[in-house]
Order: C-alpha cells, then structure tokens, then sequence
C-alpha cells in the first residue's frame, strides 16, 4: 500500500511538472484518500476518547465525602475524605487508604444495582 502510494505521487509530481493546471487535480486526488481516512478515523476513534476522558475527568474532580469509587486496582470503597490531588477511601470498617485521585476509576451512582440482583 506505501508502494503504491508513493507511486501515485510520484505520477502525480510528474504529471505536475509536465502538464500546467492538471497537476494540481493530480496532486489533490493523490491526497484525498488519506485526508477522508483521517477525518473517519477522527470521528470514529479520537473524538468519543476525548469526549470520555472529559466526562471521567468531571467525575474524578467532582467526588466528595460519600461517595462510592473503584480504584484502579479494583478496591471499591467510599470516600471519607478529600483532598486537592489525594482522597481517603474506606475499604472496609475501620480500614482507611489514601489514594490519589487519578487513579480513581469509576465513580458508582447510588442508583446502579449489582449485575447479580
């Protein structure tokens, strides 16, 4: 596929050199197959990841004293405390871990019941 792109504009420079005003056209159709693949693989990949790391980023810096988060190891916990960049998570009765922040995975809703239930 490189090869054959390579060719096309080579083709297309030469075409470029020898004929006047049709080797812009020549130039342009050489192009437009990558720009359409960029612009796709734009909407369909770039776009939704940015758009879900906004969201969690809300989520991370809106938790407060309560809430229930999964860390990135898997350890579900409520937060007991918060703090600029660390938050206290209560894994367990009387069991407390700092943790920071970003390694806060997902926020659980109050609403949102066990898949066994």
């Amino acid at each position: 596929m490189l090869t054959s792109s390579l060719v096309s504009i080579t083709t297309a420079a030469a075409a470029a050199s020898g004929a006047p005003g049709g080797g812009m056209s020549a130039v342009l159709v050489g192009i437009l197959p990558w720009l359409l693949i960029f612009v796709i693989f734009y909407m369909l990949m770039i776009r939704p990841q940015h758009k879900r790391m906004k969201e969690h980023q809300a989520a991370i810096a809106a938790i407060k004293k309560g809430d229930e988060v999964i860390t990135g190891g898997g350890i579900r916990g409520r937060i007991t405390k918060v703090g600029d960049d660390e938050a206290e998570v209560e894994i367990a009765q009387g069991v407390k871990v700092k943790v920071v922040k970003s390694t806060l995975t997902h926020v659980v809703t109050p609403s949102s019941k066990p898949a066994n239930e």
